[in-house]
């Protein structure tokens, strides 16, 4: 997850420089990555108003731009297509030097005299975008210095989101944690919606025919926009991100994903048949066409949005050509949903497609926040696409979920942390993390956690809470206290130890393989129908057809990762594998676990040289 200091700043007050705020971070559970420092120099850039555009004498291609520098003007020679009378763009004079390094000097293009240079956005290092000079803001005062309005010192922040934490796969997750360790204030962005639309029920319907697939579904109705470019903090931030700008509309989806990490999407309204959406499992076969332009062939593993006719977009993971906001589109239909975690896994695997969507829905969204989303969502799109939001919100949740309560005992926590942390505290810390914290008695806490810790179900849970926002740091340290006891040995272990250390100890390397195979790598080996080999546990929910049963022999494990080391330029291959191999006893039945030993050797033993020839390896240097 990359963000921006300026941009957590937005939310929460930051104690100290961004290397105490890496260090808070890391302490707190959130590993931060990288810390890359944005030195940008606008010395001698200032803001310039073009006056007056006029073809050059002797190139098609070029225009002679008269520029207000404040009180000045300076004559530009300028190539850029978006080169007009009356806007207002950066404006680099004699003695400043670009992102590339370039001394800006005065000189001719051309036998015209130009006096600087109208930059766009790469040229100052704030984006790539290359495609005209940069258009400011109209209130920029012609002359000011840019820096006075641009950022010339900030960090991109990478910070490491570990699976159980999806809450923070955001600007706004990381910045209640900052905001909970520090004890300052957390903000939320603004939301100040002006419904001047119809109804949105009177424009779409929703119906979800797999509520166990998507359990709720949010949209919202925007009304004629104006598509564009977005405003440059919008594409600065999201540049920052690393997630290249579309669109107006488009942007504010991918800025919403980043700032409260909930994923939307956007259709074009007047593209949606009917005006109709619902939820449902692909059929066998199904073909539909992504916003990548490929077309791929389903299966009932993937979770679909559909309009009244037809496939719209795979639900959680990517939208589709028939339905995209392009250059005509006047209406959107902004969708703001919860998708269960396990269905989108397995149908971006299935797909072998991953997006920035499925990577959070995969993880869990919050179900709680999915109204707040679209709203902040339409709020950004009237602000910077214009448009009328209809009145109210479309909201399909048919069974609502409850928060569970969990009991915390004082007593427990102490016990697990060897800490003496009073109620108070313990308290204070899960108060901060905006969780619902209830005492019961002396010892106990009733506790329930908001809707976006999907991490939190159990004691151990709170108690891991108390611990990282009270310090890691601040657990006292001392030896464990362990009651002497006669140690027990395992006929499996002892056994594992001696093959181990034989094996090793004749140049053989161990791996470790999938317990979960192909029956196809089975029937490769020889093995028939009715033999202990092919009588395999099946699992009920594979996630590929690769790893659908459990091995009955360590040779596949051993083949593949042999012919892996033969691909990569490997020659000499000793290999050995001591684990489980499993067969079935019946549908009712555990199935029967035993461990085998099996070694694989492939290769030249001896080399080649002028009294002998090189021999590969046979049945006999394995047999010893």
């Amino acid at each position: 997850m990359k963000t921006n200091l300026h941009w957590l700043r937005e939310f929460v007050d930051i104690p100290g420089d961004v290397q105490e705020l890496a260090e808070m971070l890391t302490m707190a559970g959130l590993e931060v990555e990288g810390l890359e420092p944005l030195n940008l120099h606008f010395e001698n850039i200032v803001v310039g108003l073009i006056k007056e555009v006029r073809p050059h004498p002797d190139a098609d291609r070029l225009f002679v731009c008269d520029v207000d520098a404040g009180g000045r003007s300076v004559q530009v020679v300028c190539g850029a297509p978006n080169t007009e009378q009356g806007i207002k763009a950066p404006l680099a004079l004699p003695g400043a030097v670009l992102a590339d390094g370039t001394r800006v000097r005065e000189g001719k293009i051309r036998g015209v005299l130009s006096a600087g240079i109208l930059l766009a956005e790469d040229e100052l290092g704030l984006t790539d975008d290359h495609t005209g000079i940069m258009v400011l803001d109209e209130d920029w005062e012609p002359g000011a210095e840019l820096s006075s309005f641009l950022p010339e010192n900030d960090w991109v922040i990478e910070v490491s989101i570990t699976p159980n934490r999806p809450d923070c796969a955001s600007v706004i997750g990381i910045a209640r944690e900052i905001a909970a360790v520090t004890g300052n204030e957390l903000r939320m962005p603004a939301i100040e919606l002006n419904e001047e639309g119809p109804p949105v029920e009177s424009l779409a319907e929703i119906a979800l025919l797999d509520p166990k697939g998507c359990p709720r579904y949010v949209a919202r109705v925007v009304q004629d926009v104006s598509l564009g470019p977005s405003p440059f903090w919008m594409r600065y931030r999201l540049h920052l991100a690393g997630i290249r700008s579309i669109s107006n509309v488009v942007d504010v989806t991918n800025y919403v994903l980043l700032e409260l990490g909930q994923p939307l999407h956007a259709f074009d309204y007047d593209r949606l048949r009917g005006h109709r959406i619902e939820v449902r499992k692909a059929r066998a076969g199904e073909r539909f066409t992504t916003l990548d332009g490929q077309t791929r062939e389903l299966s009932n593993e993937v979770l679909l949005i559909c309009d009244g006719e037809r496939p719209v977009a795979l639900a959680g993971i990517m939208g589709g050509l028939n339905s995209e906001i392009f250059e005509g589109t006047r209406h959107v239909l902004l969708e703001s949903a919860f998708f269960d975690p396990t269905t989108i896994r397995r149908g971006a695997k299935y797909l072998g497609l991953s997006t920035e969507a499925s990577y959070r829905f995969e993880r869990g969204a919050d179900i709680g926040g999915l109204v707040r989303a679209a709203d902040r969502a339409a709020y950004l799109i009237q602000q910077v696409a214009g448009g009328k939001i209809a009145k109210g919100v479309l909201d399909q949740y048919p069974e609502k979920r409850q928060q569970p309560v969990i009991e915390l005992r004082l007593s427990q926590v102490n016990k697990v942390l060897g800490t003496s942390l009073a109620s108070s505290e313990v308290f204070r810390c899960l108060d901060s993390l905006n969780m619902k914290v209830e005492p019961v008695d002396e010892d106990t806490f009733r506790v329930v956690p908001p809707t976006y810790r999907v991490d939190v179900s159990r004691e151990i849970d709170l108690i891991e809470e108390a611990a990282r926002i009270s310090g890691y740091q601040n657990i006292p340290v001392r030896a464990p206290l362990v009651r002497a006891s006669e140690e027990k040995r395992y006929w499996e272990l002892d056994l594992s130890e001696r093959v181990r250390w034989i094996m090793t100890s004749i140049g053989y390397s161990e791996i470790i393989t999938y317990s979960f195979i192909s029956p196809n790598t089975i029937e490769h080996l020889g093995a028939k129908s009715g033999e202990p080999l092919v009588n395999f546990v099946r699992l009920l929910n594979p996630l590929t057809v690769e790893q659908s049963v459990m091995r009955t022999s360590l040779l596949p494990g051993l083949l593949l990762t042999a012919k892996q080391n033969l691909y990569y330029g490997e020659k000499e291959i000793k290999l050995f594998e001591w684990g489980k191999v499993f067969f079935s006893r019946g549908a009712d039945e555990l199935p029967d676990e035993r461990y085998h030993a099996a070694a694989l050797l492939a290769g030249p033993m001896t080399s080649k040289k002028w009294h002998t020839e090189e021999r590969l390896a046979d049945f006999y240097d394995i047999k010893g």
